[in-house]
């Protein structure tokens, strides 16, 4: 549990300093926010590896969700455009992070197999 709520920051600090960047660009005071919001990001991605997480797990999930909120909150706050089309990238984006997910187990468990005697 706390891999996923340690990602879950991860997301959400990337997120936000996403979005500040955007801020920023009419309101230089938000590049505060930035910095500050990428750099405990990455601070919560090293530490969620650190968990045992596989790497391209952590980083697909960090990276789809990151796309998926960052579009969908783009388009609320700042009213850019949330087409089907960036849905489907969005969709289709998710897809290959579960795909990632579930090679990952798959791996794991023919190691599991591999290794008893």
């Amino acid at each position: 549990m706390k891999k996923w709520l340690l990602l879950a920051g991860a997301v959400l600090s990337e997120v936000s300093g996403s979005l500040s960047l955007k801020a920023a660009l009419d309101h230089p005071g938000w590049y505060v926010p930035v910095a500050v919001g990428y750099v405990a990001s990455f601070l919560f991605l090293s530490a969620v590896l650190r968990t045992g997480m596989a790497l391209g797990v952590a980083y697909g999930i960090w990276a789809a969700a990151g796309v998926a909120l960052t579009a969908t909150l783009g388009a609320v706050l700042f009213g850019e455009a949330l087409t089907a089309l960036t849905l489907l990238g969005i969709l289709l984006i998710i897809g290959g992070v579960l795909l990632v997910e579930l090679g990952s187990q798959r791996g794991r468990e023919h190691e599991a197999r591999g290794a008893e005697p």
